[in-house]
C-alpha cells in the first residue's frame, strides 16, 4: 500500500507544478455528461496526459483531464472523464484519480454515471439519488497490504453516502422542480452490457440501477473519510426491461437530452456544500 502513497504523491506533485488550488468537493462526471465542466467558473485544467503515470479515460465522451474552479463559491475539482476496470486498468489504477483528489484537499465526493434502471417505474431520463450500492462483483480496491496514513485496514460501510448531502440534494430538485427518485446501485464490471438473467439476480438483490463504476471510487473514498454523494442518471432501461438492444450511442443521446437539467441540479447542489 504504500507504493499507493509514493503514486499519489507522484501524482500530486506534477498537479501542483501546474495549479495550488485547493478544491473542496471534487466531482467525477459520468458517460455524457461531461459538458457541465464547461458551466463553471474554471480556474485551469490539466489534462491526464500532463500527469505523469496517470491513467488516461478511453471511453466516448469522456475528455480525459482535471477542471479546477468554483461553482458559486464552492471550490472544485471536476473529473472531465473517469477511468473504468473494464478498459483494462488495474483496480489501483481505477481508484487513484479519486485519492489524487483527496490528495488536493477534496473533502467532499459528488459522484455521477449513466445507469440502466430496473424497472419498478424507472424511465430512461430519470435521476436516481444513490443511497446505497452493492459491490459484490467488482474487485475490492482496498485488497492489498493497507497504508494507515491513508485509512483504517477495515473501512465501516455502513453509511457510504452522507445522509446530510443527500437532503441537500433533496431539497435542492424539490426547489427545482425536479422529480428525484432513490435507490440502491450496483457495480458490475462491464463492458459487455447484462443479460436478461443478469437482471434479473441484481433486481432480486436489491439494486434499483446497475452500471460499471461509481462503487469502488466510493470504497476508496469512505476508506479515506470523504463525505461522498451521488446521482445516477437513469440512461435506458435494462436487458429484459428494455425491449430494444442497448447501445452506448442510446446512453450518450439520452445524457444530451437531460443534460440542461442534471447540470442545473449538481450546481445547485454544490453551491450549498
Amino acid at each position: 500500500m504504500g507504493k499507493i502513497l509514493d503514486k499519489v504523491n507522484q501524482c500530486l506533485e506534477c498537479v501542483r507544478e501546474k495549479t495550488d488550488f485547493v478544491p473542496r468537493v471534487a466531482l467525477v462526471l459520468g458517460s455524457g455528461l461531461g459538458d457541465l465542466a464547461e458551466q463553471i467558473d474554471i480556474v485551469c485544467s490539466i489534462d491526464y496526459s500532463e500527469i505523469k503515470g496517470f491513467p488516461m479515460s478511453t471511453v466516448a465522451g469522456h475528455k480525459g483531464r482535471f477542471v479546477f474552479g468554483y461553482i458559486d463559491k464552492t471550490p472544485v475539482v471536476i473529473m472531465q472523464g473517469r477511468v473504468h476496470y473494464y478498459e483494462g486498468y488495474s483496480m489501483e489504477e481505477v481508484v487513484l484519480p479519486i485519492r489524487l483528489m483527496h490528495a488536493m484537499g477534496a473533502e467532499i465526493l459528488f459522484l455521477t454515471n449513466a445507469a440502466g434502471g430496473l424497472g419498478d417505474g424507472f424511465q430512461c431520463g430519470d435521476l436516481m439519488l444513490i443511497t446505497d450500492h452493492i459491490s459484490c462483483f467488482v474487485m475490492n480496491p482496498l485488497i492489498g497490504e493497507n497504508d494507515d496514513d491513508l485509512g483504517t485496514r477495515f473501512s465501516d460501510m455502513s453509511e457510504v453516502y452522507d445522509k446530510h448531502l443527500q437532503e441537500i440534494i433533496l431539497k435542492t430538485s424539490e426547489e427545482l422542480g425536479i422529480h428525484m427518485k432513490q435507490g440502491v446501485y450496483i457495480q458490475l464490471t462491464g463492458p459487455s452490457y447484462e443479460t436478461p438473467a443478469e437482471i434479473r439476480m441484481c433486481k432480486i438483490l436489491g439494486a434499483s440501477s446497475v452500471g460499471m463504476s461509481t462503487v469502488v471510487e466510493a470504497i476508496t473514498a469512505n476508506h479515506m473519510n470523504m463525505q461522498i454523494c451521488g446521482i445516477s442518471f437513469i440512461s435506458n432501461l435494462a436487458a429484459g426491461i428494455n425491449e430494444t438492444p442497448l447501445c452506448h450511442e442510446e446512453v450518450k443521446a439520452a445524457a444530451d437530452a437531460v443534460a440542461p437539467k442534471f447540470q442545473s441540479l449538481v450546481k445547485s447542489a454544490i453551491a450549498r456544500m
